[in-house]
């Protein structure tokens, strides 16, 4: 059995990883809302509680749920060397580059955890504040010249969107390099997931490495079919990475995939990645922004041979792309809110789109998006609802916040 088995969007779900939001909701302020990619500051308690329902609502539905700060906390558990090289990293890619300064922060972690790792993983991604760690104000121009209260090390708050750190393709997975600079650091995780822990480790197939030069992120990596991959060509994800992940794959004899389909999509917050513009939701269904209805460029990536691949710029719309993709006569595009532009747009806006898939026809989506909600019922899709009053305000559904990690074939 395969460790990782992701082919299709739309087939049983079987296993996930989640992220449940932590204290480093707490280190937003209206500050560094912008710098750290949120438009609002989500009550964490509320955050947590609506959380811990989705998970539950997977697991009522027959899917195993895990959660990265776990996966991660077990690979630290695995020895001081493998612990101690993460934090090093983890200190350099947080900026702090002189070593002074890394041993101070390496030795408040290794206090502050105790030798609790999976507390030692959470403090990484909360984040450290100046007045957090014991110096001497004389020993440092820089530590004398900012508030005690300012942050030494940033929170990691998008987190709680596990599908675009890593991307799970078939048997195999994309390690990411994120598209901003608040965002790289998350994919260390990932990293030290795949090379270390014992579900992983010499077990999948990397596909795309975090220090590759382009941006890919998760949330435009849809597997359409075991044949047939879909990646958006969107703000946050270059051509140039697409490329070269199409010759990864295309190399690996264990991969199926025999065609990737480059999504031009709008370069706008709105249509921040492929999965909040259409997702997947049966056999012949998918939900859809209706700002992508119309012409459309894809481009149509297959093997050359010798490790080349060959382009074919297609004009079309998204029906028909699909169809002949998927291997249908026709789908069908459900438009998130409907025929109305305003609940459309507002819907849109609260990732009426953006739905999770467990089986074919079964969906999770937030419950607040009533309108999206009640036209997805009436054409026969069965809606498993959650709250989300705070969860929605990092701009993510429930997609965004879930990474398959096995789906049943």
């Amino acid at each position: 059995m395969a460790a990782i088995n992701v082919k299709s969007e739309i087939k049983p779900l079987k296993k996930v990883m989640l992220h449940r939001p932590g204290n480093e909701l707490l280190n937003l302020t209206p500050d560094t809302l912008e710098r750290l990619l949120f438009d609002d500051i989500p009550f964490l308690r509320v955050a947590k509680e609506e959380h811990d329902a989705f998970a539950k609502v997977l697991r009522d539905n027959g899917v195993e749920v895990v959660y990265l700060e776990d996966l991660c906390a077990e690979v630290l558990a695995e020895s001081d060397e493998i612990r101690d090289k993460f934090l090093y990293q983890w200190i350099d890619e947080a900026g702090i580059k002189d070593k002074g300064w890394q041993k101070k922060v390496y030795d408040f972690m290794i206090n502050y955890a105790g030798g609790d790792a999976k507390k030692l993983i959470l403090k990484s991604m909360e984040g450290i504040c100046l007045k957090e760690i014991k110096y001497n104000r004389s020993e440092f121009l820089v530590s004398m010249m900012r508030d005690d209260s300012e942050l030494l090390i940033d929170p990691m708050p998008n987190l709680y969107f596990t599908r675009d750190p890593f991307a799970t393709i078939g048997n195999g997975v994309s390690v990411n390099k994120m598209y901003s600079v608040t965002r790289c650091r998350e994919t260390i995780y990932g990293e030290y997931i795949f090379k270390y822990h014992k579900d992983y480790k010499d077990k999948v197939d990397l596909y795309y490495n975090r220090y590759n030069p382009y941006s890919i992120e998760g949330g435009d990596i849809l597997n359409l079919s075991d044949k047939v991959l879909a990646i958006g060509i969107s703000q946050r994800t270059n051509p140039a990475a697409i490329e070269l992940i199409a010759k990864n794959i295309f190399a690996d004899k264990n991969s199926t995939i025999k065609t990737i389909l480059g999504f031009d999509i709008p370069k706008a917050r709105a249509f921040m990645h492929l999965d909040t513009v259409f997702t997947q939701i049966d056999v012949d269904k998918f939900t859809i922004h209706p700002g992508i209805l119309g012409p459309l460029t894809v481009y149509e990536i297959t093997p050359a041979g010798e490790g080349e691949i060959k382009v074919t710029k297609v004009e079309s719309d998204l029906e028909h792309v699909l169809a002949k993709h998927l291997g249908v006569d026709h789908v069908e595009l459900i438009k998130c809110g409907g025929e109305d532009r305003i609940a459309s747009e507002r819907e849109q806006w609260n990732d009426g789109s953006n739905t999770l898939c467990i089986a074919p026809g079964v969906i999770v989506v937030y419950q607040r998006n009533e309108v999206t909600n009640e036209l997805l019922r009436k054409k026969g899709i069965k809606v498993l609802e959650i709250p989300s009053a705070e969860l929605s305000r990092g701009r993510g559904g429930p997609r965004c916040m879930s990474m398959p990690l096995y789906r049943e074939d």
